[in-house]
């Protein structure tokens, strides 16, 4: 579509959010590289115990990287995408992102319920080999549909204002 509008303190809110998450991703990255390093040196060496956690640890690092790398790639609209209409003038295309736009807002939103009924199912619990708060993985899911919301309702806006002809 078009470049979208750097102004406004919600903008600006949402990039630092933005910042954050990609530095979320990055850790979360390195974190999953330490359980399943171990994981490999202790099958092959003889002086590095077998621990049981470490299967536990990459699965919660995992789903983290995933959520975060989803939110991101709604922000940034890098999302598979395919392209039936492949040429589209600024106005369809926005038209087409508005329409999309709108299932993904669907689907943020059922995130976003279903998530947190999810994560409060979990409040009590704790994980069986880290002993860690389920919770703590659960909540990727409704933060997802919160983000979502935040990153589409924004590309959304924009949108909108090429639809008006302010262009974006």
């Amino acid at each position: 579509m078009t470049e979208p509008r750097r102004a406004g303190p919600l903008r600006r809110l949402a990039d630092a959010y933005a910042a954050l998450l990609r530095g979320l991703l990055g850790c979360t990255v390195l974190l999953l590289l330490f359980p399943v390093t171990l994981q490999v040196f202790s099958r092959y060496t003889p002086f590095i115990p077998h621990y049981i956690w470490t299967e536990e640890m990459a699965r919660f690092a995992l789903v983290w990287m995933v959520m975060l790398g989803a939110i991101l790639a709604v922000r940034e609209g890098t999302h598979f995408i395919v392209d039936v209409f492949p040429v589209l003038s600024p106005r369809a295309s926005a038209l087409m992102e508005l329409v999309s736009g709108t299932f993904v807002l669907a689907m943020a939103v059922a995130f976003l319920v279903w998530g947190w009924e999810f994560t409060e199912f979990a409040f009590y619990r704790i994980s069986e080999m880290a002993e860690l708060p389920l919770w703590l993985i659960h909540v990727a899911w409704p933060l997802a549909g919160l983000s979502w919301v935040l990153f589409m309702g924004q590309r959304m806006a924009d949108a909108l204002a090429v639809l008006r002809g302010g262009g974006a």
